[in-house]
């Protein structure tokens, strides 16, 4: 009798043992599917923003009409089931010029691919490593230098190819319980173009080596609150968004020592709105400088410059049930 109890009893200790690992891992597999579904979307949220400038850079050596920059993030892998993303980055920006023809002359086209690896589980807390890879390239295939040894701005070839390793790191934060909150976010990047094929006028100045840093303060409200078909949900929008990003080339430049910042800074600070009836756009005021005009071949421009229009990209814009 002793020894059917004893083996009764150890019995249900293996049983519940067992049960209490298959419910440890059943909940790790959630979290992990959980964290690699929500970090796809942070990784959309995080990219670049596409505008529409009329104007332009006010404050540039030449006038435009308007220019556009139109950037999007194809997800090729982005599944629950991988803490790594792959994605398809094509990221084009025209500036028409003031002029009789309206002329566009060299369009800046950039396209490339990007890898995501998830470094945490926590979405609210994220941290995750980008690397990109871009070709750059103004579609041109005359000479990229004139007869008297000057840069060939109007039909000129330009063409580069880089890498940029990132850091991103990131936090929500509430204001109000179940109405607003915020999120604060952070890159720190390197990027590089010397191992690639480039164009040899760039050879004359260009920044082939930069350090990089982007800070990000989103803002995001409950909308719609007196809809009469949203029912028992919660209808929220990112409102708006303040971007700052830095960056400082530190190759050898010839004639430009490591402190020269006018020549070495890129800088920009921007203000994107949305009102409350909008719903996947931002009114956008910029503010910057280029000691290096990352347009194509204009890279021995350096200018401070103001940008206003409508920006937008992958916002949040969502409802949930008033219980989650």
């Amino acid at each position: 009798m002793k020894k059917h109890f004893l083996s009764l009893l150890f019995f249900n200790c293996a049983v519940l043992f067992v049960s209490a690992q298959v419910a440890d891992q059943d909940s790790l597999i959630r979290k992990r599917e959980f964290a690699n579904k929500a970090f796809t979307i942070l990784y959309k949220e995080n990219a670049d923003l596409a505008y529409t400038s009329p104007g332009g850079e006010i404050g540039a050596p030449t006038k435009y009409v308007i220019n556009g920059r139109l950037t999007t993030t194809y997800m090729l892998l982005g599944s629950y089931k991988s803490p790594v993303a792959v994605s398809i980055n094509p990221d084009f920006t025209v500036r028409v010029r003031n002029e009789f023809s309206a002329g566009v002359r060299t369009p800046s086209y950039r396209l490339g691919f990007s890898g995501y690896a998830r470094l945490n589980a926590n979405p609210e807390h994220y941290k995750y490593a980008e690397l990109a890879f871009a070709h750059h390239s103004n579609g041109q295939d005359v000479s990229a230098r004139n007869e008297d040894g000057s840069i060939n701005t109007r039909t000129g070839n330009f063409n580069a190819n880089y890498l940029t390793l990132s850091y991103r790191f990131g936090d929500f934060r509430p204001i109000r319980a179940d109405e607003s909150y915020y999120s604060l976010n952070h890159r720190v990047g390197l990027l590089w173009h010397k191992w690639f094929r480039y164009e040899p006028v760039l050879d004359d100045g260009f920044g082939f080596t930069r350090l990089l840093y982007n800070f990000s303060l989103r803002r995001y409200d409950e909308i719609e609150k007196k809809s009469k078909i949203k029912g028992n949900r919660k209808e929220e929008k990112e409102t708006w968004r303040l971007n700052a990003e830095f960056s400082y080339a530190i190759n050898k430049i010839p004639e430009k020592n490591i402190g020269n910042i006018q020549k070495r800074l890129n800088a920009e600070i921007a203000f994107n709105y949305s009102f409350p009836f909008m719903n996947n756009v931002f009114l956008m005021a910029a503010a910057g400088y280029y000691g290096e005009d990352n347009y194509n071949i204009y890279f021995k421009d350096h200018y401070g410059y103001l940008r206003f229009g409508v920006s937008s990209g992958f916002l949040r814009n969502r409802h949930r049930h008033y219980d989650n």
